[in-house]
C-alpha cells in the first residue's frame, strides 16, 4: 500500500555502518543525518551519520543536475536526508583507517531532503567543550553524539546479558508496582496524591524491597527485575533520585549463595558485553577490615597503597602527639607513599590539607631519602621508634610515610582519602581494569548524634548474626549512654554485603529478618514502637507470620555498572534522560507547576511562600 510519505522513495536499504568494500558496485539507499560536509573544488563531500555509523556520501556536479548540487549545498549539520548512489571504492590515498567505512563511499545520484535543522547550539561530536547544562538542555541532540550512543548501547547489551543468565539459573522477571504505600527506607518518598482517595497518597518505590521479600513469602524461590527506583534526596554524581537496579531475592540461601549467583552474573555480563575476564571467587573483606586498612569500605584495590596501624609501633615513643593520641584511646596510622620522598614542603602541605578536610589536626611526613631519613619528628622519636615505623610500613629508600594521629574514626577516613589522593597523583589506578570486593559484615545500627538515637546502617530488614541478637534485647535496658563503645547496639553484626569495583559500590543486599517479632524488635530499636510498625510495615510483617522462608538478595545498581564498565565519571553519561544535581530535567523543564483545575481535582492547595 502507497503511503504517499516522503521516506517511501528513499527509504534505506543499508545503514551508515554497513557498508564495505564487498559492497562496490551495488547501488544503494542511506538515510541519515548530515555530519560534516567539505565542498572541495566543486565535489562536495557529506558524512551521512546514524546509530550505526557514518558513510562518506559525494556529490559530483557532473553526475548531477544544477538544482540537485544547489540543493545539496545548502545541506548544513543535523538536516535529515536520504541520498541514492553508487558504492565505489575510494580512491588511493584517501582511505579512512579510522572508520569501518572509511575504504568505499557513495556516489550519489538522487537526493531527498527529509527535515532541515536549525543550527545546532554545539557541535555533535565527541569531544565537545559545551557544558553540561547546554548539553543537557538538548538532550536529545546530546544523544546523537557517537560517545553517548556507543554507552547506550552498552547499557542494552548489559541489560540483556543479565536477563539472559539469571534466567539460565532459574530466576523469573516479576514487575512490582509504581503506585504503593509509603514506607519510609532512609531517603525521603516521592508522594502521588489519589484522586479517587482524596487526602491519601501513594508513593514512588524506593525499592521494591517489601514486595520482593513478599514474593519469596508467596513461594517463588528466585526472581528479578530491572527495577525504577525513585528517592527525593540530595544528589551527587553518583546519585540520581530515579535510577535501575537489577533487583533479586532468593529464598533458603546464606550469603555465599548470593555472591555465587552475583559472580556468575557478573562474569557473564562483562564476557558478553566487554570481552572481559573476571576471576571469581571475588575478594571478601570485613567492613572492620576494610575500614582499617582502606580507610574506606569502598576500596579501589586496583593499587595497594594500605593503612597501616603504627599505634604499638610508636607507644610509648615520647613524641608527646602520639602519646596524648593513644592515651585518649585513639589510634595512629600511616600510609607508605612509594616514590614520594623528594617531596617539596608545597606538595607536602596539600597531602595535609586532604586529611585536615575530614577532621585531622595534622599530617606528619618522614621522608626516607636518599641521603638519610628527613622529618620533623624524628627528634621526638626514639631510634627504636622510628625503626618499628619502618619496619611496620615496609617503607624503603625513595619512599614517604605520611602519619595521622587521631580517634579510630577521623584516623580511618582522612587516611582513606589521603589514599585515594596519592593514588590519582601516582596514577595508580589501572585503566580497563576491573577489581571487584565483597564487604561484608558491617554493623546492624549506627548512632544518629543529631537525633540521639540509632539509625539502621544499610537496611531496615536486615538480619543481625545470630550470637548478636541477645545485645539487641540488651539494648533496650542497658545503662550504657546511646552512641558509647559500650552500648550493645554499637555491637550487633549484620548479614549485609555490598559488591564493589575500582572504589565505587555497584550492590548492597542482605539476608532478611524472616520472623515477624525480630523484625518488630529491630524496628523498636530504631525508634519505632509497634504500632507506628503495624501502620508502616503491617503487611510485611503479618506475612511473615505465615511460613516466611528464610531468604535474602541484592540489588546491584545498573546505572553505576554501565558507567563503570564506560569509565564515566558521572551517572548522567549513562541515563538517557538524567536530572541535574538540583534534580531538575533541564530538556522538558520539570519540576513545573501544574494548572488550577488540576489541583482542584485532587484536593490540594499550594501554601503561599512554599
Amino acid at each position: 500500500m502507497k503511503s504517499n510519505l516522503p521516506i517511501e522513495s528513499i527509504q534505506r536499504t543499508h545503514t551508515c555502518g554497513e557498508l564495505r568494500a564487498t559492497h562496490t558496485g551495488t547501488t544503494v539507499r542511506l538515510n541519515g543525518w548530515a555530519a560534516h560536509w567539505r565542498d572541495l573544488g566543486g565535489l562536495l563531500f557529506i558524512d551521512l551519520r546514524d546509530r550505526y555509523g557514518i558513510t562518506q556520501v559525494v556529490f559530483n556536479p557532473q553526475n548531477l543536475d544544477a538544482e540537485t548540487m544547489k540543493i545539496a549545498g545548502a545541506v548544513r549539520a543535523e538536516t535529515v536526508i536520504g541520498i541514492e548512489g553508487s558504492v565505489r571504492n575510494r580512491p588511493e590515498g584517501t582511505i579512512n583507517k579510522k572508520l569501518p567505512t572509511g575504504e568505499i563511499e557513495v556516489m550519489v545520484s538522487r537526493l531527498v531532503v527529509l527535515n532541515r535543522s536549525k543550527t545546532p547550539p554545539f557541535e555533535i561530536a565527541d569531544d565537545t567543550d559545551a557544558s553540561e547544562d547546554l548539553r543537557l538542555k538538548y538532550r536529545y541532540l546530546d544523544l546523537r553524539r557517537p560517545v553517548l550512543q556507543e554507552k547506550m548501547r552498552i547499557r542494552h547489551r548489559t541489560a540483556k546479558a543479565v536477563r539472559d543468565y539469571l534466567d539460565s539459573q532459574g530466576f523469573y522477571e516479576i514487575e512490582t508496582p509504581l503506585l504503593m504505600r509509603s514506607t519510609p527506607e532512609g531517603a525521603r518518598d516521592y508522594v502521588v496524591p489519589s484522586r479517587v482517595h482524596k487526602g491519601r497518597f501513594y508513593a514512588l518505590p524506593q525499592s521494591p524491597q517489601l514486595l520482593k521479600q513478599i514474593l519469596m513469602i508467596a513461594g517463588y524461590d528466585r526472581y528479578f527485575q530491572l527495577a525504577r527506583c525513585l528517592r527525593d534526596e540530595d544528589l551527587r554524581a553518583d546519585r540520581q533520585p530515579e535510577h535501575t537496579q537489577i533487583d533479586m531475592e532468593m529464598t533458603f540461601v546464606t550469603p555465599d549463595d548470593v555472591w555465587k549467583v552475583v559472580e556468575g552474573m557478573m562474569t557473564h555480563v562483562f564476557q558478553e558485553v566487554l570481552s572481559v575476564t573476571l576471576k571469581p571467587p571475588f575478594p571478601r573483606l570485613t567492613y572492620e577490615e576494610a575500614m582499617d586498612s582502606y580507610g574506606i569500605d569502598k576500596p579501589d584495590l586496583r593499587y595497594d597503597l594500605p593503612i597501616v596501624n603504627l599505634s604499638d609501633a610508636v607507644r610509648g615513643s615520647g613524641f608527646r602527639v602520639f602519646d596524648d593520641t593513644l592515651a585518649a584511646g585513639g589510634r595512629v596510622a600511616g600510609i607508605r607513599a612509594p616514590g614520594l620522598a623528594t617531596m617539596s614542603r608545597k606538595e607536602i602541605t596539600e597531602l595535609e590539607d586532604v586529611v585536615k578536610k575530614f577532621g585531622a589536626a595534622g599530617l606528619a611526613t618522614i621522608l626516607y631519602a636518599e641521603g638519610g631519613v628527613k622529618s620533623p619528628i624524628t627528634k621526638f622519636l626514639t631510634p627504636e621508634a622510628l625503626d618499628k615505623i619502618t619496619g611496620a610500613t615496609e617503607a624503603r629508600v625513595g619512599d614517604a610515610v605520611l602519619i595521622v594521629a587521631a580517634n579510630t574514626a577521623v584516623c580511618r577516613s582522612s587516611l582513606g582519602q589521603l589514599r585515594i589522593a596519592l593514588a590519582k597523583r601516582l596514577k595508580l589506578a589501572e585503566t580497563g581494569r576491573f577489581a571487584f570486593l565483597w564487604v561484608y559484615e558491617f554493623p546492624l545500627f549506627e548512632f544518629n548524634p543529631q537525633t540521639g538515637r540509632y539509625d539502621a546502617m544499610h537496611n531496615i530488614v536486615t538480619h543481625p548474626y545470630d550470637e548478636d541478637i541477645p545485645r539487641l534485647e540488651a539494648g533496650f535496658t542497658t545503662t550504657a549512654t546511646p552512641g558509647s563503645p559500650e552500648h550493645p547496639w554499637d555491637k550487633i553484626r549484620a548479614h549485609q554485603y555490598d559488591l564493589v569495583v575500582n572504589g565505587t559500590e555497584i550492590a548492597s543486599g542482605g539476608i532478611r529478618n524472616y520472623r515477624s517479632d525480630l523484625q518488630r524488635r529491630v524496628l523498636n530499636a530504631l525508634g519505632i514502637d509497634d504500632q507506628r510498625a503495624q501502620r508502616m510495615f503491617g503487611f510485611l510483617l503479618d506475612a511473615l507470620d505465615y511460613g516466611a522462608p528464610p531468604h535474602g538478595g541484592i540489588a546491584p545498581g545498573l546505572d553505576r555498572i554501565v558507567a563503570v564498565m564506560t569509565g564515566s565519571d558521572s551517572l548522567r553519561d549513562v541515563i538517557a534522560f538524567p536530572k541535574t544535581t538540583q534534580a531538575q530535567s533541564l530538556m522538558d523543564g520539570s519540576p513545573a507547576e501544574i494548572e488550577q483545575n488540576q489541583l482542584d481535582v485532587l484536593g490540594l492547595v499550594i501554601k503561599s511562600g512554599s
